[in-house]
């Protein structure tokens, strides 16, 4: 059963050969990322629990310190990349800007919803689940296609 659930073994999932390769880079994008993001939590919480951040400041500190994870070893696990380090790092620092910005963006916007204060202790946390799934997505493509994607041949 191609691209479905086996009915029989409900924990096995097969995808059509074409799409094996994105599914096991994008589950190591994906693990990575999950440790990138216990960094980037570990900050927020401990910058605004214990150090009285408020939350949009450190959230970004956050951000930061889980991008020089994410690079390291996403460079290393999930692309199969002969771009040199100097060409890759900086394309990594413009995805991740703009990865930067989109939180920026995205926990200011759920902040003025929640009336700019993160009334409840929680909102914080689920503004940021939200933002993290949705740079996620923009930063696997950027990274795949732009970041660590195969050179472009040089124009005639």
């Amino acid at each position: 059963m191609t691209g479905s659930v086996d009915a029989v073994n409900s924990t096995r999932v097969t995808f059509p050969s074409s799409l094996a390769p994105l599914a096991r880079q994008f589950s190591s994008f994906f693990w990575i990322g999950l440790i990138a993001a216990v960094i980037h939590y570990g900050c927020l919480i401990g910058l605004v629990e214990l150090a009285g951040f408020t939350p949009v400041p450190a959230t970004l500190i956050g951000f930061a310190g889980g991008g020089v994870a994410s690079y390291a070893l996403n460079r290393r696990y999930t692309y199969a990349s002969d771009r040199p380090h100097a060409e890759a790092t900086w394309r990594f620092a413009v995805v991740a800007f703009v990865g930067f910005l989109l939180t920026w963006a995205l926990m200011s916007f759920f902040g003025w919803l929640a009336d700019a204060r993160f009334a409840a202790w929680y909102a914080y946390l689920f503004a940021q689940l939200v933002t993290t799934g949705i740079v996620l997505i923009w930063s696997f493509l950027a990274h795949k296609f732009w970041t660590f994607g195969e050179a472009s041949p040089p124009l005639p």
